[in-house]
C-alpha cells in the first residue's frame, strides 16, 4: 500500500508540474490534484477492514495505471495512444477511492463490512475450475479478490460502452433529423451492432463469473459459521448465556444467502451507478455550456445537473420520510417467520405425544397465535409500503417525461438539435437513476438491514458463548490415576443462584457407582460439568486420561439410514455390520439389526425405550473406559434395564459405569 501511495504521489507531482508549465496538456489539473488524496488514502488503509479495503486498492490500481497511461500519451505508438481512456477515467477511479475511504466511517457499512472481512481475509487454499479456462488453485481469499475485480472490470467496461452508445444515439437521431439514410444505416451496422455485440457477450460472461463468486462465498461463509457454532459447545452455551438469540439455523440458511447476494448486488449496482454519475455528468455539464434559462440570457454552468441532483435529492428525502420505519419491521418479520417454522418443525418431531394427549386443538391454538403475529407485523409492512411504493411509482413515471419537458423548451428555441435532446434526456435519466440509487432500493436495503443485523447478533452470540467458557473457573485436569476426583466444585445456574456442592468426591476405576438425589438437585449438571460442557461455577475436575462417554436421557438421533444413526458420532465406516449387528443384540434391538440400511426420521419411528437402548448401542461399540449414564434407561421397565445393565457388564467388563 505505502509503496503504491508513493508511485501515486509521485505521478501526480509530474502531472501537475508538466500542466501548471504548460508542457502537457493532457492532464487536467483536478486530475492531478485527486492524486495526492488517493496517495493519502492509501497510506491510512490499515483503517479500513479487508472487504472496502479491496476496493480502495483495486480503484488505487486503476488511478495509477491511468494516470500514468495519460503521462505517457505523447511517447506511446499512435495505436495504442488512441485507447488510452480520457482523463475523467482516472479521476472516476480517484473519486471511487475517496467515496469507498468515506463511507467506511458510517457505522452501518462497518457492521456490513465486518461480516464480509473474515471472507476477504480467509488463510484457506482452494480450487476454482471454470470452463475454458485453466484451473487455478490459491488462497480463497485471492480467488474471491480476482473474480470481483474481473466482474468489476466488466462493469466498468459496459458502463464505458453506454456512454459510446449514448453519442451514438445522438449522431442517429441527427440522422433521422437531417434525414440522411445512409448515415442513419452505417451507424446503425457499423457501431451500434458491434457495441451491442459486446455488450451481450460481456453480459453473459459476469453472470458465470458472478454466479461462481457468490456460491464460493456463500459455501466458505457457511462452512465457517457453522464450524464456529458447533465448535467446542458453542451452539449449547448459546442457550445458557442469556443472549436471547433465535433461530440460528434460519441465519446460517437463509440470512447468509440473503447477505451474499444483496451485499454483492448493491456493492457491483452502486459501482455501476457511481461510474454512470460521473460519466454522464460530465457529458451533461458539456451539454449544457450553451444553454440560458428560458426566456433570459442568464447562463447557469453545468444547468442540467443541478436540476437533475435537486429533483433526486427532493425524492430522496421524501423516500426516507415515507420507509425509515420499513427496518424494525423487517427484523421482527423475520423472526416471526423463523418463530412459525420452527413451531410447525416441532410439531412435526413430536407428533406421538401430541397425538396421545390430544393436544391438537391446543397446538393448533399457538400456531395461530404465532402466524398471527407474523401477519400482524406483515400488514404493518403493507401500511408502510404502500405509500413508498406510490410515491417511487409516480418518481419512475415522472423520469419518462421529466428530461424532455426540461430540455423542450431549449429544442423548441432551437438551441439544441434532436440528437442532442436525445442525448441530454438520456443523460440526464442516467444521472438521475444514479442519484435515485437509495430511492429504488429503500425497501432492499430496509431488508437488508435487518439481515445485517441478524448476522451480527449471532456472531456477537458466538462470542458471548466463547467468553462465558473462557470465563469459567471450573478447572478440568488430567492426572495420572486411575480415578476420577473432584476435591471441591460450586456448580450454578447461569444467573449465579448455587446448584450443587460437591467436595472430595471420588469415582473408583473399576466400581460402579450410582449418584442419588431428589430431582433438581444437579445430577445432570454434575455429569454436564464433568463433561466440559457446563461453564458455571469454580472448582476442580481431575479426569484419568482414559476414553469417556456421557449418554443422555434423550438421545440424539439423525436423520438417515439407521447405521448412520447407531455409528453417530462416528461416520459409517468406523464399526462393521457384525459389530453393529451384536451391538443391537446386545442391546436388546435384535429386529433392528435387518434395518442398518433403512432411511427415516427415527426420533419418529423408534420409541423412547428404542431410542434409548440406541445410544447404548453406541456404547458398546466405543467401548469407553469410563460411561456416565444420565438416566438413559429411564425410559425402560425394570426387566429391561436390568437386562440392559447385565449386557453392558458383560460386554464392557474394563468399563467403569457411573
Amino acid at each position: 500500500m505505502r509503496l503504491l501511495a508513493i508511485i501515486i504521489a509521485a505521478l501526480s507531482l509530474l502531472g501537475l508540474g508538466l500542466t501548471t508549465s504548460g508542457t502537457s496538456t493532457s492532464l487536467p489539473v483536478y486530475v492531478a490534484l485527486s492524486g495526492g488524496g488517493v496517495a493519502a488514502i492509501l497510506m491510512t488503509t490499515r483503517m479500513v477492514g479487508p472487504f472496502l479495503r479491496f476496493f480502495i486498492v483495486f480503484y488505487g490500481l486503476s488511478f495509477a495505471l491511468l494516470l500514468a497511461l495519460i503521462l505517457a500519451q505523447g511517447i506511446l505508438p499512435a495505436a495504442i495512444s488512441s485507447f488510452v481512456p480520457p482523463p475523467l477515467t482516472a479521476f472516476t477511479a480517484a473519486a471511487f477511492v475517496g467515496f469507498i475511504f468515506l463511507m467506511s466511517r458510517v457505522p452501518v457499512i462497518k457492521d456490513i463490512s465486518a461480516i464480509a472481512d473474515p471472507y476477504f481475509s480467509s488463510s484457506t487454499r482452494g480450487d476454482l475450475a471454470i470452463r475454458l479456462l485453466p484451473k487455478i488453485s490459491s488462497y480463497e481469499r485471492w480467488i474471491g479478490m480476482g473474480l470481483l475485480a474481473a466482474i468489476i472490470l466488466i462493469n466498468l467496461g459496459q458502463v464505458a460502452i453506454s456512454v459510446q452508445l449514448s453519442y451514438w444515439g445522438r449522431n442517429w437521431f441527427d440522422a433521422i433529423q437531417a434525414k440522411n439514410g445512409p448515415e442513419f444505416w452505417r451507424l446503425l451496422y457499423s457501431e451500434w451492432m458491434p457495441w451491442v455485440a459486446v455488450l451481450v457477450t460481456s453480459n453473459v460472461l459476469e453472470y458465470v463469473l458472478e454466479s461462481t463468486f457468490k456460491i464460493r462465498w456463500r459455501t466458505w461463509m457457511t462452512e465457517q459459521l457453522t464450524s464456529r457454532w458447533l465448535s467446542d459447545g458453542a451452539h449449547y452455551r448459546i442457550n445458557l448465556s442469556g443472549s436471547g438469540i433465535d433461530n440460528p439455523d434460519q441465519r446460517i440458511q437463509e440470512d447468509v444467502n440473503k447477505y451474499i447476494v444483496t451485499t454483492y448486488s448493491l456493492t457491483i449496482t452502486l459501482i455501476q451507478q457511481i461510474s454512470s454519475l460521473i460519466s454522464f455528468s460530465v457529458i451533461l455539464w458539456g451539454l449544457s455550456e450553451a444553454l440560458t434559462l428560458p426566456g433570459t440570457d442568464t447562463k447557469i454552468p453545468g444547468l442540467l445537473l443541478w436540476i437533475a441532483i435537486v429533483y433526486a435529492a427532493i425524492g430522496t428525502a421524501v423516500t426516507h420520510m415515507l420507509g425509515k420505519r420499513l427496518i424494525p419491521l423487517y427484523f421482527h418479520q423475520e423472526r416471526y417467520e423463523a418463530n412459525f417454522r420452527f413451531g410447525l418443525a416441532r410439531l412435526r418431531e413430536f407428533s406421538e405425544p401430541i397425538a396421545l394427549l390430544s393436544g391438537e386443538k391446543t397446538e393448533m391454538r399457538r400456531l395461530n397465535g404465532q402466524f398471527g403475529e407474523l401477519v400482524e407485523n406483515f400488514f404493518r409492512i403493507v401500511g408502510v409500503r404502500k405509500w413508498l411504493n406510490a410515491f417511487v411509482q409516480l418518481y419512475g413515471v415522472l423520469n419518462s417525461v421529466a428530461p424532455y419537458i426540461i430540455v423542450a423548451p431549449f429544442y423548441f428555441a432551437e438551441k439544441v438539435t434532436l440528437g442532442a435532446m436525445q442525448q441530454t434526456a438520456s443523460s440526464f435519466g442516467r444521472v438521475d437513476s444514479a442519484l435515485a440509487f437509495f430511492i429504488d432500493r429503500y425497501a432492499t436495503l430496509a431488508d437488508f438491514k435487518a439481515v445485517v443485523d441478524r448476522l451480527t447478533g449471532f456472531n456477537q452470540s458466538i462470542e458471548t458463548a466463547a467468553k462465558v467458557k473462557a470465563a469459567s473457573n471450573v478447572v478440568i485436569s488430567t492426572t495420572a490415576s486411575k480415578d476420577m476426583a473432584i476435591p471441591v466444585l460450586d456448580l450454578n445456574l447461569p444467573n449465579g443462584t448455587q446448584l450443587v456442592s460437591v467436595q472430595n468426591l471420588v469415582f473408583s476405576a473399576g466400581k460402579q457407582t450410582l449418584v442419588a438425589g431428589p430431582s433438581g438437585s444437579g445430577k445432570s449438571t454434575l455429569f454436564r460439568a464433568i463433561a466440559a460442557i457446563w461453564p458455571f461455577g469454580k472448582g476442580t475436575i481431575e479426569l484419568p486420561s482414559s476414553s469417556l462417554m456421557v449418554l443422555p436421557q434423550r438421545p440424539y438421533l439423525p436423520i438417515g439410514t439407521l447405521r448412520t444413526a447407531v455409528c453417530y458420532p462416528e461416520l459409517e465406516g468406523k464399526f462393521t455390520d457384525a459389530e453393529i449387528k451384536a451391538a443391537l443384540v446386545g442391546a436388546q434391538l435384535p429386529l433392528l439389526t435387518e434395518r442398518l440400511d433403512e432411511n427415516a426420521h427415527w426420533t419418529q419411528v423408534l420409541s423412547g425405550g428404542e431410542q434409548q437402548r440406541i445410544s447404548v448401542v453406541r456404547a458398546l461399540l466405543a467401548k469407553p473406559e469410563w460411561l456416565l449414564m444420565d438416566e438413559s434407561t429411564s425410559a425402560l421397565d425394570e426387566p429391561m434395564e436390568a437386562a440392559i445393565y447385565h449386557s453392558i457388564r458383560s460386554l464392557l467388563p474394563e468399563t467403569t459405569i457411573v
